[in-house]
């Protein structure tokens, strides 16, 4: 989650993000087309500052509004990509999608969910790069753990579940990357009041040391942050307090402003970013 980003993957807003309805989608309303796309291209420009190669996934997916956050419908692991399958329904298609365009980018697919399993990239935290914690809720289910425990064990990897807490119920959005994100090496963001303790635990047995979203910008997805490089992060504008605390712990915090592609959609710079490789 922390080595240098090299590789990543991202969907500029087009029309099919400007939702008419956005009670349907879980939208805190909706968004203004042209703004989003100066904040995506902004966020882009970022991410290339820093050093990354930034590959637009340029599929058109009409009717699919949540496409611009490519993190859900895939994993990468040293084996190659894990196409997962939507755990909400309005976003099933976007992973045949995903799989075509890592293919065509030279990332093999090494496994693909199918029958009832459920997974979404937002419920995959790498602790390190032989421990996957996977949330279980209302986006991933038995069965998405149970056929991801199955081809991670394959490659070594240890599969750890991490319980989500019901909150808002099954409409909303909880991820396990809405409570916690790892910004460095044994250093991770997190919202305290919706960490399961066991989780909590086994990442003090690990080594790692917290930073705590305050409450109110719990909503702001002021947990929601990208690593760029272990101790240099990027995270949405209007959580004062949570980038204070990083740079108070060491970190150098970069921020983006994201009032149409992340506090109306949703999604964080978590969310609007699938890395392809870190090195």
């Amino acid at each position: 989650m922390v080595a240098p980003l090299r590789k990543v993957l991202v969907k500029r807003p087009d029309v099919a993000f400007a939702v008419d309805d956005p009670a349907k989608w879980g939208y805190a309303g909706s968004p203004d087309l042209k703004t989003a796309q100066e904040e995506h291209d902004a966020l882009v420009t970022v991410l290339r500052r820093e050093g990354a190669e930034v590959i637009d996934h340029d599929e058109l997916q009409p009717g699919r509004a949540d496409a611009i956050y490519v993190h859900d419908p895939a994993a990468i692991t040293d084996g190659g990509a894990l196409i997962l399958r939507m755990g909400k329904p309005l976003r099933r298609g976007e992973e045949a999608a995903m799989a075509s365009r890592l293919e065509a980018l030279g990332v093999p697919v090494l496994y693909s969910l199918h029958g009832d399993a459920q997974a979404e990239g937002g419920d995959l935290l790498w602790v390190d790069r032989r421990t996957l914690a996977v949330g279980q809720g209302f986006r991933t289910n038995a069965e998405g753990v149970r056929q991801l425990r199955e081809v991670l064990g394959q490659l070594e990897v240890d599969l750890v579940v991490v319980q989500l807490p019901y909150l808002n119920g099954p409409a909303s959005c909880l991820h396990l990357l809405s409570l916690i994100s790892i910004v460095d090496l044994k250093l991770a963001v997190i919202y305290q009041p919706l960490l399961p303790v066991p989780f909590w635990q086994f990442l003090r047995g690990r080594g790692f040391e917290f930073i705590e979203v305050p409450h109110k910008e719990f909503e702001s997805m002021g947990a929601n942050v990208l690593a760029l490089a272990p101790g240099r992060c990027l995270m949405l504008a209007g959580n004062p307090i949570t980038q204070r605390r990083l740079e108070a712990a060491g970190c150098e915090v970069l921020t983006y402003k994201g009032d149409e592609i992340s506090l109306k959609g949703g999604g964080g710079a978590t969310c609007l970013t699938r890395p392809i490789l870190r090195a």
